[in-house]
């Protein structure tokens, strides 16, 4: 049975997860996950087939385009592989939690990101969140990240 908190940090590309069992310990790097799709262009990852919308068979019988149906996706492309990046996340940290691992969660993630993973988080997980921060900070590396935390905490 462990007493450490995680730290997250993540944007639509990539996450980082640390621990530290004690505000006066270092961090060290439990993990990374990396989101591939993201560094893809659309037309890789979405398929250029148009389906059976794409054309009619009117009394001409020439297939020709049919007229849009206003029909709009709920979301894009690359909204789409951000929320899954976001659940593979949010999976991983609760297969993690069933095993023990955390007691605290504190998450530091690019704006967009972070709306993204409150949504997929699931409440046992919510609950462990002692501190968030809107802040893209998957380029630094522990000591600084460690830093970053400080300084929040010493603000609120």
């Amino acid at each position: 049975m462990t007493n450490a908190t995680w730290i997250v940090t993540a944007n639509a590309g990539r996450a980082r997860i640390f621990a530290q069992e004690d505000v006066s310990e270092p961090l060290h790097e439990v993990n990374g996950l990396i989101n591939n799709a993201v560094r893809l262009r659309t037309t890789d990852t979405e398929s250029d087939a148009l389906g059976q919308m794409s054309a009619s068979k009117g009394r001409a019988g020439n297939g020709g385009a049919v007229q849009p149906n206003g029909y709009e996706p709920h979301q894009s492309p690359a909204e789409h592989q951000t929320e899954l990046f976001a659940r593979s996340v949010a999976d991983f940290l609760l297969r993690a939690r069933y095993e023990d691992c955390f007691k605290r969660l504190c998450i530091m993630a690019a704006p967009e990101f972070l709306g993204v993973l409150r949504k997929v988080l699931d409440a046992n997980l919510q609950a462990l969140v002692v501190t968030e921060i809107n802040r893209d900070y998957t380029q630094l590396d522990a000591l600084a990240l460690r830093q970053k935390i400080r300084e929040h905490r010493y603000k609120h």
